[in-house]
Protein backbone atom coordinates (compact mmCIF):
# COMPACT_ATOMS: atom_id res chain seq x y z
CA UNK A 1 0.00 0.00 0.00
CA UNK A 2 1.55 3.43 -1.04
CA UNK A 3 2.32 5.32 1.78
CA UNK A 4 1.38 8.92 1.94
CA UNK A 5 3.62 11.79 2.66
CA UNK A 6 2.67 15.52 3.57
CA UNK A 7 4.99 17.84 3.64
CA UNK A 8 5.00 21.87 3.89
CA UNK A 9 6.97 24.83 4.25
CA UNK A 10 6.21 28.07 6.37
CA UNK A 11 4.87 30.51 4.91
CA UNK A 12 7.21 33.79 3.90
CA UNK A 13 6.14 36.91 4.39
CA UNK A 14 5.47 39.26 1.83
CA UNK A 15 7.12 42.35 2.76
CA UNK A 16 10.37 41.95 1.03
CA UNK A 17 12.20 40.16 -1.80
CA UNK A 18 12.91 36.26 -2.06
CA UNK A 19 16.12 35.83 0.69
CA UNK A 20 18.39 32.73 0.71
CA UNK A 21 17.12 32.06 4.34
CA UNK A 22 14.18 30.70 2.61
CA UNK A 23 15.58 29.48 -0.69
CA UNK A 24 17.70 27.16 2.27
CA UNK A 25 14.57 25.99 3.60
CA UNK A 26 12.58 25.46 -0.25
CA UNK A 27 15.56 23.58 -1.05
CA UNK A 28 15.72 21.29 1.69
CA UNK A 29 12.05 20.78 1.40
CA UNK A 30 12.08 19.63 -1.99
CA UNK A 31 15.11 16.99 -1.35
CA UNK A 32 12.69 15.69 1.12
CA UNK A 33 9.69 15.67 -1.48
CA UNK A 34 11.81 14.81 -4.41
CA UNK A 35 13.28 11.47 -2.07
CA UNK A 36 10.01 10.34 -0.96
CA UNK A 37 8.64 10.25 -3.93
CA UNK A 38 11.58 8.25 -5.54
CA UNK A 39 10.66 5.97 -2.75
CA UNK A 40 7.53 5.22 -4.07
CA UNK A 41 5.40 7.62 -1.69
CA UNK A 42 2.50 9.75 -2.27
CA UNK A 43 3.62 13.26 -1.28
CA UNK A 44 1.94 16.70 -1.26
CA UNK A 45 3.99 19.34 -1.08
CA UNK A 46 2.95 22.76 0.08
CA UNK A 47 4.73 26.04 0.49
CA UNK A 48 3.08 29.63 -0.38
CA UNK A 49 2.43 33.53 0.91
CA UNK A 50 1.63 34.83 4.27
CA UNK A 51 0.63 38.00 3.35
CA UNK A 52 -1.93 40.12 5.90
CA UNK A 53 -0.45 41.41 9.23
CA UNK A 54 0.54 45.46 10.47
CA UNK A 55 3.79 44.72 8.87
CA UNK A 56 2.54 44.09 5.02
CA UNK A 57 -0.32 47.06 5.71
CA UNK A 58 2.55 49.42 6.54
CA UNK A 59 4.68 48.61 3.73
CA UNK A 60 2.08 48.68 1.19
CA UNK A 61 1.19 52.02 2.56
CA UNK A 62 5.05 53.26 2.46
CA UNK A 63 5.29 51.94 -1.22
CA UNK A 64 1.90 54.07 -1.85
CA UNK A 65 -0.11 50.89 -3.39
CA UNK A 66 -3.32 49.22 -2.44
CA UNK A 67 -2.24 46.22 0.08
CA UNK A 68 -3.96 43.40 -2.09
CA UNK A 69 -1.74 45.00 -4.96
CA UNK A 70 1.07 44.80 -3.04
CA UNK A 71 0.67 41.29 -1.75
CA UNK A 72 -0.07 40.44 -5.41
CA UNK A 73 2.91 41.90 -6.78
CA UNK A 74 5.52 39.89 -3.85
CA UNK A 75 3.60 36.83 -3.91
CA UNK A 76 4.69 36.47 -7.75
CA UNK A 77 7.96 36.26 -7.09
CA UNK A 78 7.74 34.01 -4.72
CA UNK A 79 5.92 31.87 -7.01
CA UNK A 80 8.70 32.12 -9.27
CA UNK A 81 11.15 30.73 -6.53
CA UNK A 82 9.77 27.02 -8.27
CA UNK A 83 11.07 27.71 -11.04
CA UNK A 84 14.41 29.28 -10.07
CA UNK A 85 15.37 26.85 -7.27
CA UNK A 86 14.02 23.85 -9.20
CA UNK A 87 11.17 22.93 -6.67
CA UNK A 88 9.14 20.12 -8.47
CA UNK A 89 6.02 20.28 -10.76
CA UNK A 90 3.50 18.90 -8.08
CA UNK A 91 4.35 21.83 -5.54
CA UNK A 92 1.15 23.30 -4.10
CA UNK A 93 1.37 27.26 -3.43
CA UNK A 94 -1.01 28.46 -1.20
CA UNK A 95 -1.99 32.16 -0.42
CA UNK A 96 -3.44 33.44 3.06
CA UNK A 97 -5.32 36.10 1.17
CA UNK A 98 -7.08 33.27 -0.96
CA UNK A 99 -11.25 33.12 -0.47
CA UNK A 100 -11.14 29.37 0.76
CA UNK A 101 -8.07 30.06 3.00
CA UNK A 102 -9.85 32.34 4.71
CA UNK A 103 -12.78 30.68 5.21
CA UNK A 104 -11.20 27.69 6.96
CA UNK A 105 -9.08 30.32 9.71
CA UNK A 106 -12.32 31.72 10.60
CA UNK A 107 -14.01 28.17 10.74
CA UNK A 108 -10.83 26.89 13.15
CA UNK A 109 -11.33 29.85 15.29
CA UNK A 110 -15.19 28.48 15.69
CA UNK A 111 -13.64 24.80 16.52
CA UNK A 112 -11.30 26.68 19.10
CA UNK A 113 -14.33 29.27 20.68
CA UNK A 114 -16.91 26.04 20.77
CA UNK A 115 -13.84 24.05 22.65
CA UNK A 116 -14.09 26.74 25.17
CA UNK A 117 -10.38 28.31 23.96
CA UNK A 118 -11.08 31.42 23.27
CA UNK A 119 -12.17 34.36 25.11
CA UNK A 120 -11.76 38.62 25.19
CA UNK A 121 -10.39 40.82 27.53
CA UNK A 122 -8.49 43.92 27.68
CA UNK A 123 -4.49 43.99 27.47
CA UNK A 124 -1.59 46.12 27.30
CA UNK A 125 1.81 44.82 26.33
CA UNK A 126 5.04 45.57 23.72
CA UNK A 127 4.62 44.65 19.99
CA UNK A 128 6.96 43.93 17.67
CA UNK A 129 5.85 44.82 14.16
CA UNK A 130 8.42 42.86 13.04
CA UNK A 131 7.66 39.54 14.43
CA UNK A 132 3.84 40.21 14.23
CA UNK A 133 3.89 39.33 17.94
CA UNK A 134 3.42 40.49 21.85
CA UNK A 135 6.74 39.81 23.91
CA UNK A 136 7.21 39.60 27.58
CA UNK A 137 9.62 41.36 29.38
CA UNK A 138 11.67 37.95 30.05
CA UNK A 139 12.05 37.72 25.94
CA UNK A 140 13.60 41.31 25.42
CA UNK A 141 17.56 41.46 24.97
CA UNK A 142 18.32 45.07 26.08
CA UNK A 143 14.88 45.94 26.03
CA UNK A 144 14.56 44.85 22.38
CA UNK A 145 13.01 42.33 20.20
CA UNK A 146 15.80 39.62 19.76
CA UNK A 147 14.76 38.88 16.19
CA UNK A 148 14.79 42.70 15.32
CA UNK A 149 17.12 44.64 17.68
CA UNK A 150 17.03 47.69 15.20
CA UNK A 151 13.01 48.07 15.70
CA UNK A 152 11.34 50.03 18.35
CA UNK A 153 8.56 48.08 19.67
CA UNK A 154 5.20 49.56 19.99
CA UNK A 155 3.11 49.58 23.04
CA UNK A 156 -0.37 48.43 22.69
CA UNK A 157 -3.51 48.23 25.23
CA UNK A 158 -6.35 47.22 23.93
CA UNK A 159 -9.20 44.35 24.18
CA UNK A 160 -8.24 41.36 21.94
CA UNK A 161 -9.36 38.31 22.23
CA UNK A 162 -7.24 35.59 23.55
CA UNK A 163 -6.41 31.48 22.97
CA UNK A 164 -6.27 29.36 26.04
CA UNK A 165 -2.81 28.49 25.78
CA UNK A 166 -2.39 27.94 29.38
CA UNK A 167 -4.68 25.12 29.30
CA UNK A 168 -2.55 22.76 27.05
CA UNK A 169 0.39 22.82 28.93
CA UNK A 170 0.07 18.81 29.98
CA UNK A 171 -1.13 17.67 26.50
CA UNK A 172 1.57 19.56 25.03
CA UNK A 173 4.07 18.00 27.09
CA UNK A 174 2.65 14.41 25.86
CA UNK A 175 3.04 15.51 22.54
CA UNK A 176 6.53 16.63 22.56
CA UNK A 177 7.48 13.43 25.06
CA UNK A 178 7.38 11.69 21.90
CA UNK A 179 11.23 10.94 19.85
CA UNK A 180 11.27 12.05 16.77
CA UNK A 181 8.14 14.95 17.08
CA UNK A 182 10.98 17.71 16.74
CA UNK A 183 14.02 17.43 14.77
CA UNK A 184 16.78 18.06 15.76
CA UNK A 185 16.72 16.18 19.37
CA UNK A 186 17.73 19.74 20.91
CA UNK A 187 15.04 21.57 20.00
CA UNK A 188 12.55 19.01 21.16
CA UNK A 189 14.33 19.61 24.23
CA UNK A 190 13.73 23.55 24.03
CA UNK A 191 10.06 23.27 23.22
CA UNK A 192 9.59 21.29 26.70
CA UNK A 193 11.87 23.54 28.52
CA UNK A 194 9.85 26.46 27.60
CA UNK A 195 6.39 24.59 28.48
CA UNK A 196 7.51 23.98 32.12
CA UNK A 197 8.68 27.68 32.46
CA UNK A 198 4.63 28.31 31.92
CA UNK A 199 2.34 28.98 29.22
CA UNK A 200 0.94 32.48 29.26
CA UNK A 201 -2.13 32.60 26.96
CA UNK A 202 -1.55 34.89 23.60
CA UNK A 203 -3.39 37.13 22.04
CA UNK A 204 -5.16 35.81 18.58
CA UNK A 205 -6.63 39.43 17.59
CA UNK A 206 -6.17 43.34 17.24
CA UNK A 207 -8.87 46.17 16.83
CA UNK A 208 -9.67 46.61 13.03
CA UNK A 209 -9.32 50.17 13.05
CA UNK A 210 -5.73 49.98 14.13
CA UNK A 211 -5.01 47.18 11.59
CA UNK A 212 -7.45 46.73 9.12
CA UNK A 213 -5.07 44.40 6.60
CA UNK A 214 -6.25 40.72 8.27
CA UNK A 215 -9.22 37.74 8.64
CA UNK A 216 -12.21 39.02 10.00
CA UNK A 217 -12.86 37.56 13.53
CA UNK A 218 -16.26 35.72 13.16
CA UNK A 219 -19.11 37.47 14.63
CA UNK A 220 -17.28 40.65 15.34
CA UNK A 221 -16.24 43.18 12.76
CA UNK A 222 -14.60 45.07 15.19
CA UNK A 223 -11.78 42.96 15.44
CA UNK A 224 -9.44 41.14 12.85
CA UNK A 225 -7.24 38.11 13.46
CA UNK A 226 -3.99 38.09 14.75
CA UNK A 227 -1.55 37.20 11.53
CA UNK A 228 -0.24 34.19 13.30
CA UNK A 229 -3.40 32.13 14.00
CA UNK A 230 -4.82 32.82 9.88
CA UNK A 231 -1.50 32.18 8.72
CA UNK A 232 -0.99 28.97 10.43
CA UNK A 233 -3.96 27.34 9.58
CA UNK A 234 -2.42 26.91 5.58
CA UNK A 235 -1.21 24.17 6.58
CA UNK A 236 -4.48 22.40 6.98
CA UNK A 237 -6.50 24.73 4.15
CA UNK A 238 -4.67 23.99 1.59
CA UNK A 239 -5.77 20.47 2.10
CA UNK A 240 -9.05 21.81 1.38
CA UNK A 241 -9.73 21.36 4.87
CA UNK A 242 -12.76 21.98 6.49
CA UNK A 243 -14.96 20.33 3.59
CA UNK A 244 -12.05 18.64 2.00
CA UNK A 245 -14.17 17.92 -1.09
CA UNK A 246 -11.31 16.48 -2.67
CA UNK A 247 -10.21 14.32 -0.03
CA UNK A 248 -7.14 15.46 0.55
CA UNK A 249 -6.95 16.62 3.96
CA UNK A 250 -8.16 13.01 4.97
CA UNK A 251 -5.58 11.42 2.36
CA UNK A 252 -2.59 13.12 3.64
CA UNK A 253 -3.22 14.83 7.20
CA UNK A 254 -5.34 12.51 8.92
CA UNK A 255 -4.38 9.40 7.20
CA UNK A 256 -0.58 10.17 6.31
CA UNK A 257 2.82 11.63 7.97
CA UNK A 258 2.63 14.80 8.12
CA UNK A 259 5.77 16.95 8.45
CA UNK A 260 6.94 20.57 9.03
CA UNK A 261 10.08 22.88 8.02
CA UNK A 262 10.82 26.23 9.74
CA UNK A 263 13.83 28.13 11.10
CA UNK A 264 14.91 27.23 14.32
CA UNK A 265 13.16 31.03 15.83
CA UNK A 266 9.59 29.16 14.96
CA UNK A 267 9.84 26.75 17.89
CA UNK A 268 7.02 28.25 19.53
CA UNK A 269 4.89 29.04 16.84
CA UNK A 270 5.00 26.06 15.11
CA UNK A 271 5.70 22.83 18.01
CA UNK A 272 3.51 24.75 21.10
CA UNK A 273 1.20 27.32 19.91
CA UNK A 274 0.03 25.69 16.39
CA UNK A 275 -0.60 21.94 18.13
CA UNK A 276 -2.08 23.56 20.70
CA UNK A 277 -4.48 25.13 18.42
CA UNK A 278 -5.07 21.69 16.68
CA UNK A 279 -5.49 19.82 19.60
CA UNK A 280 -8.26 22.57 20.45
CA UNK A 281 -10.10 22.38 17.05
CA UNK A 282 -9.93 18.41 17.21
CA UNK A 283 -7.54 18.13 14.77
CA UNK A 284 -4.08 15.84 14.68
CA UNK A 285 -1.21 17.29 15.58
CA UNK A 286 1.76 17.50 13.22
CA UNK A 287 3.98 14.07 13.11
CA UNK A 288 6.89 16.10 12.80
CA UNK A 289 8.43 19.10 12.69
CA UNK A 290 12.06 19.87 10.89
CA UNK A 291 13.70 22.98 12.18
CA UNK A 292 17.18 24.48 10.56
CA UNK A 293 19.54 27.44 11.19
CA UNK A 294 19.99 30.28 9.91
CA UNK A 295 22.24 31.49 7.30
CA UNK A 296 24.88 34.45 8.16
CA UNK A 297 27.30 35.81 6.19
CA UNK A 298 30.50 37.56 6.55
CA UNK A 299 29.62 35.86 10.63
CA UNK A 300 26.77 38.72 10.46
CA UNK A 301 23.56 38.58 10.03
CA UNK A 302 22.22 39.35 6.93
CA UNK A 303 21.03 42.96 6.56
CA UNK A 304 20.81 45.48 3.71
CA UNK A 305 22.71 47.89 5.76
CA UNK A 306 25.77 45.96 6.05
CA UNK A 307 25.50 44.89 2.39
CA UNK A 308 25.56 41.34 3.14
CA UNK A 309 22.50 39.85 1.82
CA UNK A 310 22.66 37.19 -1.02
CA UNK A 311 20.01 36.92 -3.50
CA UNK A 312 19.35 33.97 -4.62
CA UNK A 313 17.98 35.16 -7.70
CA UNK A 314 21.46 36.54 -8.94
CA UNK A 315 23.60 33.49 -7.70
CA UNK A 316 21.03 30.99 -9.86
CA UNK A 317 21.03 33.82 -13.21
CA UNK A 318 24.95 33.28 -12.80
CA UNK A 319 25.58 30.17 -11.52
CA UNK A 320 22.60 28.17 -12.12
CA UNK A 321 19.94 26.29 -10.18
CA UNK A 322 21.50 23.39 -9.50
CA UNK A 323 24.84 25.27 -8.16
CA UNK A 324 22.56 26.88 -5.54
CA UNK A 325 20.74 23.57 -4.40
CA UNK A 326 24.20 21.57 -4.38
CA UNK A 327 25.51 24.64 -2.39
CA UNK A 328 22.67 24.94 -0.11
CA UNK A 329 22.46 20.85 0.49
CA UNK A 330 26.37 20.04 1.07
CA UNK A 331 27.86 23.84 2.85
CA UNK A 332 25.11 24.54 4.78
CA UNK A 333 24.62 22.62 8.00
CA UNK A 334 20.99 21.18 7.88
CA UNK A 335 20.29 22.13 11.71
CA UNK A 336 22.96 25.00 12.89
CA UNK A 337 24.00 28.25 11.54
CA UNK A 338 25.97 28.43 8.51
CA UNK A 339 28.03 31.14 7.05
CA UNK A 340 27.29 32.24 3.27
CA UNK A 341 29.70 34.39 1.11
CA UNK A 342 30.08 34.61 -2.63
CA UNK A 343 33.81 33.84 -1.76
CA UNK A 344 32.79 30.30 -0.69
CA UNK A 345 30.27 29.54 -2.96
CA UNK A 346 32.74 29.99 -5.77
CA UNK A 347 35.46 27.94 -4.43
CA UNK A 348 32.67 25.06 -3.96
CA UNK A 349 31.30 25.32 -7.65
CA UNK A 350 34.65 25.31 -9.32
CA UNK A 351 36.03 22.48 -7.26
CA UNK A 352 33.14 20.54 -6.53
CA UNK A 353 31.41 21.31 -9.77
CA UNK A 354 33.27 22.49 -12.53
CA UNK A 355 36.49 20.01 -11.58
CA UNK A 356 34.63 17.38 -9.87
CA UNK A 357 31.41 16.13 -11.37
CA UNK A 358 30.73 18.34 -14.45
CA UNK A 359 34.39 17.16 -15.32
CA UNK A 360 34.13 13.47 -14.82
CA UNK A 361 30.70 13.09 -17.13
CA UNK A 362 32.35 14.88 -19.58
CA UNK A 363 35.60 12.41 -19.20
CA UNK A 364 33.47 9.21 -19.10
CA UNK A 365 30.98 10.05 -21.66
CA UNK A 366 33.30 11.24 -24.26
CA UNK A 367 34.99 7.67 -24.12
CA UNK A 368 31.67 6.14 -24.60
CA UNK A 369 30.58 8.25 -27.47
CA UNK A 370 34.04 7.64 -29.03
CA UNK A 371 34.55 3.95 -28.69
CA UNK A 372 31.30 2.69 -27.83
CA UNK A 373 28.55 1.88 -31.01
CA UNK A 374 24.99 1.71 -28.90
CA UNK A 375 24.18 3.48 -25.21
CA UNK A 376 25.07 1.59 -22.11
CA UNK A 377 22.15 -0.35 -20.46
CA UNK A 378 21.53 0.97 -16.99
CA UNK A 379 18.87 -0.13 -14.73
CA UNK A 380 18.29 1.48 -10.90
CA UNK A 381 19.92 0.41 -8.17
CA UNK A 382 19.04 0.13 -4.14
CA UNK A 383 20.38 3.44 -2.80
CA UNK A 384 23.25 3.05 -0.51
CA UNK A 385 22.48 2.58 2.51
CA UNK A 386 24.85 5.42 4.04
CA UNK A 387 23.15 7.68 1.82
CA UNK A 388 19.98 6.45 2.15
CA UNK A 389 20.24 6.89 5.90
CA UNK A 390 21.57 10.19 5.41
CA UNK A 391 18.65 11.93 3.75
CA UNK A 392 16.35 9.79 5.86
CA UNK A 393 18.13 11.74 8.90
CA UNK A 394 17.93 15.16 6.95
CA UNK A 395 21.76 14.78 6.78
CA UNK A 396 21.69 16.14 3.13
CA UNK A 397 25.59 17.15 3.64
CA UNK A 398 26.08 14.10 4.75
CA UNK A 399 24.28 12.20 1.55
CA UNK A 400 26.58 14.24 -1.04
CA UNK A 401 30.18 13.19 1.54
CA UNK A 402 29.09 10.35 0.14
CA UNK A 403 28.02 10.80 -3.63
CA UNK A 404 31.65 12.75 -3.71
CA UNK A 405 33.50 10.25 -2.50
CA UNK A 406 32.18 7.81 -5.03
CA UNK A 407 32.95 10.53 -7.86
CA UNK A 408 36.31 10.75 -6.48
CA UNK A 409 36.88 7.37 -6.61
CA UNK A 410 35.33 7.19 -9.86
CA UNK A 411 37.48 10.10 -11.54
CA UNK A 412 40.46 7.85 -9.68
CA UNK A 413 39.52 4.80 -11.66
CA UNK A 414 40.05 6.26 -14.42
CA UNK A 415 43.14 7.65 -13.88
CA UNK A 416 44.31 3.87 -12.71
CA UNK A 417 43.07 2.46 -15.57
CA UNK A 418 43.34 4.51 -18.24
CA UNK A 419 40.89 2.70 -20.42
CA UNK A 420 41.30 5.99 -22.83
CA UNK A 421 45.29 3.57 -23.76
CA UNK A 422 43.88 0.21 -22.91
CA UNK A 423 40.85 0.61 -25.33
CA UNK A 424 44.07 1.00 -28.62
CA UNK A 425 45.74 -2.16 -27.66
CA UNK A 426 43.08 -4.41 -26.45
CA UNK A 427 39.36 -3.45 -28.06
CA UNK A 428 37.44 -5.58 -26.25
CA UNK A 429 38.60 -4.84 -22.53
CA UNK A 430 39.02 -0.64 -23.23
CA UNK A 431 35.00 -0.53 -23.73
CA UNK A 432 33.91 -3.25 -20.77
CA UNK A 433 36.31 -0.35 -18.81
CA UNK A 434 34.15 2.15 -20.40
CA UNK A 435 30.61 0.78 -19.93
CA UNK A 436 31.62 -0.22 -15.91
CA UNK A 437 32.39 3.70 -16.00
CA UNK A 438 29.12 4.49 -17.61
CA UNK A 439 27.38 2.21 -15.49
CA UNK A 440 29.02 3.64 -11.89
CA UNK A 441 28.13 7.18 -13.25
CA UNK A 442 24.58 6.40 -13.95
CA UNK A 443 24.77 5.03 -10.22
CA UNK A 444 26.00 8.19 -8.85
CA UNK A 445 23.35 10.00 -11.02
CA UNK A 446 20.71 8.05 -9.68
CA UNK A 447 21.44 9.68 -6.25
CA UNK A 448 21.87 13.04 -7.55
CA UNK A 449 18.42 13.07 -8.96
CA UNK A 450 16.39 14.57 -5.79
CA UNK A 451 18.90 16.97 -5.00
CA UNK A 452 20.08 17.85 -8.14
CA UNK A 453 17.21 17.17 -10.62
CA UNK A 454 18.18 19.00 -13.75
CA UNK A 455 22.13 17.90 -13.93
CA UNK A 456 20.64 14.13 -12.83
CA UNK A 457 18.50 14.72 -15.95
CA UNK A 458 21.23 16.00 -18.57
CA UNK A 459 23.40 13.40 -17.39
CA UNK A 460 20.89 10.32 -17.96
CA UNK A 461 20.03 11.98 -21.18
CA UNK A 462 23.08 11.62 -22.02
CA UNK A 463 24.20 7.71 -21.01
CA UNK A 464 20.87 7.07 -23.19
CA UNK A 465 22.22 8.94 -26.23
CA UNK A 466 25.82 8.23 -25.83
CA UNK A 467 26.74 11.58 -26.21
CA UNK A 468 29.15 14.03 -24.20
CA UNK A 469 26.64 16.35 -22.54
CA UNK A 470 27.82 20.42 -23.10
CA UNK A 471 29.26 21.32 -20.54
CA UNK A 472 27.80 21.21 -17.12
CA UNK A 473 29.18 23.46 -15.13
CA UNK A 474 31.75 25.80 -16.68
CA UNK A 475 34.28 27.28 -14.79
CA UNK A 476 34.05 30.49 -13.09
CA UNK A 477 36.85 32.80 -13.34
Amino acid sequence: MTKNFYLTTTLPYVNAEPHIGFALEAVQADIIARYRALLGEDVFFNTGTDEHGLKIYRKAKEEGKDTQAYTDEYAAKFRALKGALGLSDGLHFIRTTDPHHKAAAQELWRRCAKAGDIYKKKYKGLYCVGDEAFLKESDLVNGRCPNHPGMDLIEIEEENYFFRLSAYKEKLLTYLSKEGVIVPEWRRLEAIKFIEGGLEDFSISRVKDKMPWGVGVPDDDTQVMYVWFDALTNYISTLGWPEDAEGNFKKYWENGETMQLAGKDQVRFQSIMWQAMLMSAGIKTTDCVLYHGFITSGGQKMSKSLGNVIDPMAIVSEYGTDALRYFLARHVSPFEDSDFTMERFKDAYNADLANGLGNLTARIMQLASVHLSTPVKVEFISYPAEYAQALSEFKYNAALDHLWTRIQALDQKINTTEPFKVVKTDPEKGKQLIEELVRELAFIDEMLEPIMPATSGAIIEAIMSNKKPENLFPRKE
